[in-house]
């Protein structure tokens, strides 16, 4: 393991600022690394080494001036390709988008640049961000480090990627339907959700360029190879846009976990909606036990919330609503008899629970969708009493690990393997739900390898405004030896 490339993102900080390491440096060996490495992967889709060299070096004047410096003041990284940057390609794997140049940084980009980070390039996608795999016409497939027949996932699977191949040290992603949280757990790396609106989502495609009103249900969050840059990332990125500036500041309350005998953990780890792999079972109440074993005081999470009946409907409801807008004429009404023939889909193979609400939320009407957000509203209130007797709530992310590349159509029809038996394709959004639905932060956090070798997550949930706690959660688990990044085999 290259001690530079897998090297913690603070601590590559850290030895900038000391002066033991320059910018360049650091830059000139991730370029070198991402040309050894791409080829097989396929996670870096988009190159300004010239331009990321020349900011290296300037960076490495200011420090040598006395100048006082950002967060990540010289930090080489990539990003996703669906935020905009200045100057560089931004496609989220769509061809109408392929020479698409921004001429304005996204949001998330200008507080990067303003904290000094250096933009690589940018990392593949699914065709707009809308599927659990990344793969495109306009470059191709990218491939999972830990066995190149599987996916890295989505829709931020080439950042998933790129960290668990050590390409880049940091990533921000965006994730709403886990597009986060399940590539980090797919490729064994960080992922974090936040609270709702925490992060700016201006400059973010979809939706269209230039797009300024916030859509629903989706956010932008930091991913890492360990939690420490979870919440350095998290740091930079978070906060109001420019014109919300005026009026306020963030202020992000402060996790009083200090050691793993002070957590109060919930467990909500089987739905009879959506089972997962025995496999990923038995990791879970393995690490259970051994966060009793610690002293955490651990139990199963009771309330009305934790169940897939009540999240599902208004989860696809407003999932649909917000997707109706991409669609055409005839996929709407495609939707429409879905949801007419919901109850006898299940005789043609498997259906997710509830996914004809996806087909009534694409129709529905304003007044409609007004009526399932207060629904949502409620639960919000509602799930305030289970974090009052718990700090963190620990779930699956997904039914099981990283898939075999699926890239068959219609999307509809394919199907996952969950404990032998085939289940549809969009069981992969249900145990996201529960966070995205109510704008709670969700970090995806490493825990274990399956005997096939792939890595696998778990999800820690936390109350609305409190980020870090679940990263600090993540910490503290891998301080104690129960998570941790762990690179793939010949990287």
């Amino acid at each position: 393991m290259d001690s530079l490339h897998y090297r913690p993102a603070y601590q590559l900080l850290a030895d900038l600022k000391a002066g033991k390491i320059s910018s360049e440096t650091v830059t000139r060996a991730f370029l070198e690394r991402i040309r050894e490495y791409n080829a097989d992967i396929n996670a870096v889709i988009t190159l300004d080494e010239n331009k990321a060299l020349e900011q290296a070096i300037a960076a490495d004047k200011k420090l040598a001036s006395g100048e006082t410096p950002g967060a990540l003041h010289g930090l080489p990284l990539t990003l996703k390709d669906t935020w905009e940057v200045a100057g560089m390609t931004t496609t989220a794997g769509a061809p109408p988008l392929r020479h698409h140049i921004p001429r304005v940084h996204a949001d998330v980009v200008q507080r990067l640049t303003d904290a000094g980070a250096i933009i690589l390039g940018k990392t593949n996608v699914p065709i707009y961000a809308t599927d659990l795999q990344s793969y495109n016409k306009l470059f191709g497939i990218t491939n999972n480090p830990y066995n190149e027949d599987y996916t890295p996932g989505g829709s931020s699977g080439g950042a998933a990627a790129a960290l668990a191949s050590g390409m880049t040290p940091l990533e921000v992603g965006s994730d709403l339907a886990g597009s986060i949280r399940t590539p980090a757990h797919f490729c064994g790396v960080f992922g974090h959700k936040p609270t709702r609106s925490l992060v700016s989502f201006r400059g973010h495609i979809p939706g269209p360029p230039g797009t300024q009103s916030r859509p629903d249900l989706v956010e932008g969050g930091p991913m890492a190879r360990n939690s420490k840059d979870l919440e350095l990332l998290l740091g930079v990125i978070a906060g109001p846009r420019p014109a919300d500036a005026r009026s306020w500041s963030l202020t992000m309350e402060p996790s009083t976990l200090e050691t793993l005998d002070q957590a109060r953990v919930g467990l909500w780890l089987d739905d009879p909606l959506c089972p997962i792999d025995a496999e990923l079972t038995t990791g879970y109440q393995n690490l259970a036990a051994k966060l009793g074993d610690k002293g955490a005081l651990v139990t199963e999470a009771r309330h009305g919330l934790l169940n897939m009946e009540h999240i599902l409907p208004a989860y696809f409801n407003l999932l649909g609503s917000l997707l109706s807008t991409s669609l055409k004429p005839a996929q709407r009404r495609q939707m429409r008899w879905i949801a007419r023939l919901e109850k006898w889909l299940r005789f043609f193979g498997p259906v997710t629970p509830f996914i004809g609400e996806y087909g009534r939320g694409v129709n529905q009407t304003v007044y409609q969708w007004a009526a399932w957000n207060e629904v949502r509203e409620k639960m919000r209130v509602e799930i305030e009493e289970l974090f009052g007797g718990l700090d963190v709530l620990l779930t699956p992310v997904s039914p099981t690990t990283a898939i075999k590349h699926d890239h068959s159509q219609p999307v509809f029809k394919r199907r996952i393997i969950v404990a032998g038996q085939p289940r549809a394709y969009m069981d992969q959004f249900c145990w996201i739900a529960l966070a995205t639905l109510l704008g709670l932060p969700a970090t995806s956090v490493p825990v274990g390898r399956t005997k096939a070798g792939l890595p696998y997550n778990i999800q820690v949930i936390g109350a609305s405004g409190k980020d870090l706690t679940t990263i600090r959660f993540a910490q503290l688990l891998e301080d104690s030896g129960l998570a941790g990044f762990e690179p793939p085999t010949g990287f």
